[in-house]
């Protein structure tokens, strides 16, 4: 045993006297935070993608997605020549040690994660490969998808008449939208799965550089480092809909969820993360995520009770309020105008996936009112959503979404809709009713206006 560890050492310092060589396999939201970030702490880093376009792109320092922080950090690593694009997985994958697999596991209709995907990479990985290699699962993926993905490399080595040694690790991704970078680098945990005492030591090394100030790398198995990620989006994903499952309970009964979410906060088993009753979660993690738990646990036989209910109690929380609207113009919006602030699914992002702004807007669509909308950065996204149209117009300053709307709501809590000119707004409005889908505003100041203001769970 001591002889192996021995050997494991050296095999890294040998590594580690060049600089470590990465590949990522998908240059989407996760790949190229991922490989930005690794890029940043000196490793050379190729980026590959089958979109050629997206790729180009990205040669001239475009972004296809908006995170902070992001364009600047990889236009410097373009210009140090420490991170390439291509779309040549050949060139990947024989030019690294490491290949990183982040493409999509977008759910299929049943609301598992299609992985076909993840597969396709795999196979390209095991027909191009020329020596050793660590494959790790970027991507969110189910329980028994390293195994899928071992005997994927396998048969297509066996096709080829070749016979490569090469390890599987699970490396899941704990990113926030919107604050990514800065999860990567200084991250709360790092978690590898694998069953291979030097893949471990490999992956710790590669992760050395973000672990100078708190060593947190958690090691495991790699059924459990996969279903740890959903595990976790699960946890936050009930914890949301447990506050907007009370903040219901608060306005039949007259409490305040603001009250109870300061209450309860303050119990350090709980904690003040993610208990901001609103308007619904959205996104590209926990939607999915728990559909894909659901679906594992119904093919292992077991009813994930809470799980159903996280789901059902999200899906009508992203209709409250119309149902509020509805009620306010007595069920009838016909010839209504709306001003939309914030579409995004959450600030610092143009992410319109299972965005609640979808919902509220084709619901009063279809109920005959027009939209006016307004969000700093997903107005581009959320026309590939919602063209424009008649009913349907997208602003580029947030006071003009205002002129001649009957009412006012906001759906996403971005830093700038945080002190708005309520006096501008006002004026600005034919009508002069306000509903805030994050509770973002003090009510009592709202109303000094001559506001009727709607939130969610407050008297």
């Amino acid at each position: 045993m001591i002889s192996y560890i021995r050997q494991i050492h050296e095999f890294i310092v040998m590594e580690r006297t060049m600089v470590m060589k990465i590949t990522i396999i998908g240059s989407g939201y996760v790949g190229l935070v991922t490989g930005t970030c690794f890029a940043e702490m000196g490793n050379d880093v190729i980026c590959m993608d089958v979109d050629k376009a997206k790729i180009d792109g990205l040669k001239n320092g475009i972004i296809p997605i908006y995170e902070p922080g992001l364009e600047e950090m990889v236009r410097r690593n373009i210009k140090e020549e420490r991170m390439v694009f291509t779309t040549d997985i050949k060139e990947a994958v024989e030019g690294s040690l490491f290949c990183f697999i982040a493409v999509g596991t977008p759910p299929g209709e049943d609301g598992s994660a299609d992985l076909q995907y993840v597969l396709s990479v795999a196979r390209d990985i095991g027909m191009n490969m020329n020596g050793y290699r660590v494959i790790v699962d970027k991507s969110t993926v189910p329980v028994g998808t390293a195994e899928r993905v071992r005997d994927t490399i396998k048969n297509a080595l066996k096709e080829r008449g070749a016979n490569f040694e090469f390890d599987v690790v699970s490396n899941p991704e704990f990113l926030k939208e919107g604050a990514a970078i800065e999860d990567f680098m200084k991250p709360d945990r790092v978690v590898i799965g694998t069953d291979n005492v030097r893949t471990a030591e490999l992956m710790k090394e590669l992760y050395s550089p973000f672990m100078r100030k708190n060593y947190r790398v958690i090691t495991m198995d790699v059924r459990s480092a996969e279903l740890t990620k959903y595990a976790a989006n699960c946890m936050l994903a009930t914890r949301i809909s447990f506050m907007n499952e009370m903040a219901n309970v608060c306005e039949r009964c007259g409490a305040d969820i603001d009250m109870i979410r300061t209450g309860i906060g303050s119990d350090t088993r709980i904690g003040h993360d993610f208990l901001f009753a609103g308007a619904g979660y959205g996104g590209s993690c926990f939607p999915k995520d728990v559909k894909a738990l659901l679906r594992t646990a119904q093919e292992l036989g077991h009813d994930a009770k809470i799980l159903n209910a996280v789901e059902e109690v999200n899906a009508a929380q992203k209709e409250l309020v119309v149902k509020k609207v509805m009620k306010h113009f007595g069920g009838d919006v016909r010839s209504k105008t709306f001003a939309i602030w914030g579409l995004s699914f959450k600030p610092k992002t143009d992410d319109m996936r299972e965005a609640p702004s979808v919902v509220i807007i084709n619901k009063l669509i279809d109920g005959g009112a027009r939209i006016q909308a307004f969000d700093p950065e997903a107005v581009k996204e959320a026309k590939k959503i919602i063209p424009e149209s008649t009913s349907v117009k997208y602003y580029e300053n947030a006071y003009k979404t205002l002129e001649a709307a009957d009412a006012m709501i906001l759906v996403t809590e971005w830093g700038s809709f945080r002190e708005p000119d309520f006096e501008k707004i006002k004026k600005l409005m034919k009508g002069s009713v306000i509903f805030d889908g994050r509770n973002l505003y003090n009510p009592k100041f709202v109303r000094s206006f001559g506001f009727t203001y709607y939130s969610i769970g407050r008297p």
